[in-house]
C-alpha cells in the first residue's frame, strides 16, 4: 500500500537507517564467518577508511561518468555495508558530462579522515586531479577542488604525516600521459588543495610489474608504505612497497595473487587498521559482465610485511579466502546490505540509481505518490543506438544470478515512444513495450558493441491493446500497466518474461548475453526514450522493482 506524503516525509530519516537483507547476496553467514565478495557488485577501485569515531568504515569507488558519482557506503564490521549517499553531485565541464561520456570522469578514488575532516581525491584523466571533503562523510560534500589540472594524472592518494606535511602518489593514464606502470609522488600544501613541489617517479613497474597503478599511501611504525596493483585489472596481483622516505627508494614485495584459487586477479584497494588492532584489506575482483566486485582479505604483519588473505607456504605472499571468520570489532552488528529493490514509495530517488550522464529534470523525477515519473528522451536525428542516451535510470548487478521484476504503467502520447526494462552494457538487451498506431508493441531491443556505433535489431514479441486511454482531446496517451521482468543466471545470461497480471509471467524474446559497460559492469534499471523525437513525451510511472533470487 502506498504512503501518503506526509507519511513518506516524517519517515524519511528512519528509512536510510532501516536494515535491509538482499535476497540475492549476503555476505554475513550469521554464524561469525563471512564469504566474499563481501560487496557483489560494481564497486570497482574501491577503497575504505576508519571514520573519527574509530568504530565506523566508509568506503567509495570509481564512479566514471556516472551521476551522482563518488558512492559513500558505511559499515560497522567491514562485512555488513549500506549505501549511505554520494559525495559528487554533478562532473565539470558540463558542456561533456551533461551529455553520455562513457569512461570518463571518477578514476580510482581515495577516502581518507584528516583533522576533523574526511576528503576524497580523484584523478579525472582529462582534466586533473580533484579534491572534495566534508565533516559528515553521510552528508553533504564541498564543492570539488582543482588540486592539480592537467592530463594523465590518474589513482591519487595523501599521506598527512606527523608534521603535518602532505604528500600524494599517483599513478598515470597511458592513454593520455603517453606513458604508464609509474607511479610518482609530490608535496601538497598543507590543506591538501595544491601541489607545492613537483613530482617524483617513486616505482617502475613496466618490466617485472606493468599496469602498476592504483596506489593508496600509508605510514607505519616510522615506514611510508604504498599498496598498487600490478598485472592487469583480470589478471594481477597486489604489490606492498616500503621506505623510510615519501619520495623512496622503495622496496617491494607481491603480498597477494590468485595462487590456486578461483579469485582472478585480486588487487586494488584499502588497507585498514580497526580499534581492535585487527589489519584487512578490501579489494577487487574483475567479474567481466558483472563488475569489480568486493572482497576482504586479512591482513597479518610477517617479518615487517603486510601478507593478505592465507599465507600457506609462507612465502608471503598470500591467496586470498573465500570464506573467513568476520573481523573483531568489539560486537556483533545485524545484517545490512546495499539496497536493490524500490518501492518508489517517498519523494527521494533512491542511492541504488544512477543516471549516465550529469541529471537533468527533464528525465524524470521521483513523486509522493508511490512511483518514479521518467519521461521519454527525444534522441538524436542520426540515432544508432542507446550509448548516447542520458537517462537510463540504472543501477549495479546485485549477484551472479538474481531475477528483477517491475510494475510499469507506460502512457504514451506519440508513434513511436517506448519505455520498459533494460540491461545495459557495450552490448545490452531491453524489454519495452512501444506505441505502434492506436495499440502497442512488446518489443526485445538489443545491440551488440553499442560503444562502435552498430545499429540494433528489434524483435516483436506481442501485440498489446491498450489498458487505458485519456478521456480528453487535448495531447491525450494511451496506457499500458504491465509487469516486467529479467532475469540473470550463471555465467551472466539474461532471459526476459512479462505478466499482465502480475502472476502469471511468459518467457519472450532471446537469451541475452551480457556485457559489461566502459569500465564498469553491465547495470539494470528503466529506459523511456523516442528515436528523433519531437514535442510532447511520453513517460514510464515505475510503481515498483522487486529484486530476488
Amino acid at each position: 500500500m502506498k504512503l501518503p506524503l506526509l507519511l513518506a516525509l516524517a519517515t524519511l530519516p528512519l528509512m536510510s537507517q532501516a536494515q535491509y537483507r538482499s535476497n540475492a547476496w549476503c555476505p554475513d553467514q550469521g554464524d561469525g564467518t563471512y564469504i566474499n565478495p563481501v560487496i557483489n557488485a560494481d564497486y570497482s577501485d574501491p577503497d575504505v577508511c576508519v571514520g573519527a569515531s574509530g568504530e565506523d568504515f566508509y568506503l567509495t569507488a570509481s564512479s566514471f561518468n556516472c551521476i551522482p558519482g563518488l558512492p559513500i557506503l558505511h559499515s560497522k564490521d567491514l562485512v555488513n555495508w549500506e549505501i549511505v549517499g554520494y559525495a559528487l553531485k554533478e562532473l565539470k565541464p558540463k558542456d561533456v558530462f551533461d551529455k553520455t561520456a562513457h569512461g570518463m570522469g571518477v578514476w580510482a578514488p581515495c577516502i581518507r579522515y584528516h583533522n576533523g575532516e574526511y576528503y576524497i581525491y580523484w584523478g579525472d584523466p582529462d582534466y586533473g586531479v580533484f579534491m572534495v571533503k566534508t565533516k559528515d562523510p553521510a552528508g553533504q560534500w564541498d564543492e570539488p577542488v582543482c588540486v592539480i589540472p592537467g592530463k594523465g594524472m590518474i589513482d591519487t592518494s595523501p599521506l598527512w604525516d606527523e608534521d603535518g606535511r602532505c604528500y600524494l602518489v599517483n599513478g598515470w593514464a597511458g592513454s593520455r600521459a603517453g606513458f604508464k606502470s609509474v607511479l610518482s609522488v609530490r608535496e601538497l600544501s598543507a590543506d591538501g588543495t595544491r601541489a607545492i613541489s613537483d613530482p617524483v617517479i617513486v616505482f617502475d613497474g613496466n618490466n617485472e610489474h606493468r599496469t602498476a597503478e592504483g596506489p593508496k599511501f600509508y605510514k607505519r611504525d616510522g615506514w611510508y608504505w604504498i599498496m598498487c596493483p600490478a598485472g592487469g585489472v583480470p589478471t594481477g596481483w597486489q604489490l606492498a612497497m616500503r621506505s623510510k622516505s615519501p619520495y623512496g627508494p622503495y622496496e617491494h614485495k607481491i603480498v597477494l595473487a590468485q595462487g590456486k584459487t578461483d579469485i582472478n586477479g585480486p588487487h586494488q584497494g584499502g588497507w585498514v587498521h580497526t580499534a581492535q588492532g585487527e589489519d584487512w584489506f578490501m579489494h577487487f575482483q574483475d567479474k567481466g559482465p558483472y563488475g569489480r566486485v568486493v572482497h576482504l582479505q586479512p591482513v597479518n604483519w610477517v617479518k615487517g610485511w603486510p601478507v593478505m588473505g592465507v599465507d600457506k607456504d609462507g612465502d608471503l605472499c598470500g591467496d586470498p579466502v573465500l570464506r573467513y571468520k568476520k573481523p573483531n570489532v568489539g560486537k556483533s552488528y545485524p545484517i545490512q546490505n546495499p539496497v536493490e529493490s524500490d518501492e518508489f514509495n517517498t519523494p527521494v530517488l533512491g542511492k541504488q540509481w544512477q543516471w549516465h550522464s550529469n541529471y537533468n529534470q527533464f528525465y524524470g523525477q521521483p513523486t509522493p505518490y508511490g512511483f518514479f515519473r521518467l519521461y521519454t528522451h527525444k534522441l538524436s536525428e542520426n540515432f544508432v543506438n542507446l550509448w548516447e542516451a542520458p537517462n537510463l535510470l540504472l543501477q549495479k548487478t546485485p549477484a551472479d544470478a538474481f531475477t528483477a521484476t517491475a510494475k510499469i504503467k507506460f502512457a504514451a502520447k506519440k508513434e513511436n515512444q517506448y519505455g520498459g526494462i533494460i540491461m545495459m552494457g557495450l552490448d545490452y538487451s531491453a524489454l519495452v513495450v512501444k506505441r505502434v498506431g492506436d495499440k502497442f508493441q512488446l518489443q526485445q531491443i538489443t545491440c551488440h558493441k553499442a560503444d562502435k556505433n552498430k545499429p540494433e535489431t528489434v524483435k516483436v514479441l506481442a501485440e498489446l491493446n491498450p489498458t487505458d486511454r485519456d478521456k480528453v482531446n487535448y495531447e491525450p496517451a494511451i496506457y499500458e500497466e504491465i509487469y516486467l521482468r529479467l532475469t540473470v543466471k550463471e555465467g551472466a545470461k539474461l532471459r526476459f518474461s512479462y505478466s499482465k497480471n502480475g502472476k502469471k509471467f511468459e518467457e519472450v524474446g532471446d537469451e541475452f548475453q551480457m556485457r559489461e559497460g566502459k569500465w564498469i559492469g553491465a547495470k539494470f534499471g528503466f529506459v523511456a526514450e523516442e528515436p528523433a523525437g519531437k514535442g510532447v513525451t511520453g513517460f514510464v510511472d515505475v510503481d515498483w522493482i522487486r529484486v530476488t533470487k
